[in-house]
């Protein structure tokens, strides 16, 4: 199921559009649903992994002194 939706666009990013549709074959429409598409896939993934660390650092999940040691040697990175 799809529904249709207007959008405001700048001149210029609407002649760009234009011009990616032409040389892609694909309609605007396409090319603006799937960039709609994949900025909420990215924002909603983003705000997830945020919430995610919150609740681990709400919670007092936090790497020890020794872990980060670990860590840095790991990667032979001064971390202090």
């Amino acid at each position: 199921m799809s529904t249709t939706m207007t959008v405001r666009l700048d001149d210029e990013v609407k002649d760009r559009l234009d011009h990616l549709a032409e040389a892609t074959q694909r309609s605007k429409s396409f090319l603006a649903a799937e960039a709609i598409r994949a900025y909420v896939d990215n924002n909603e993934w983003q705000i997830g992994e945020v919430q995610a660390a919150l609740r681990e650092a709400d919670a007092g999940d936090f790497a020890s002194d020794k872990e980060i040691a670990a860590l840095a040697r790991k990667w032979k990175v001064n971390a202090g």
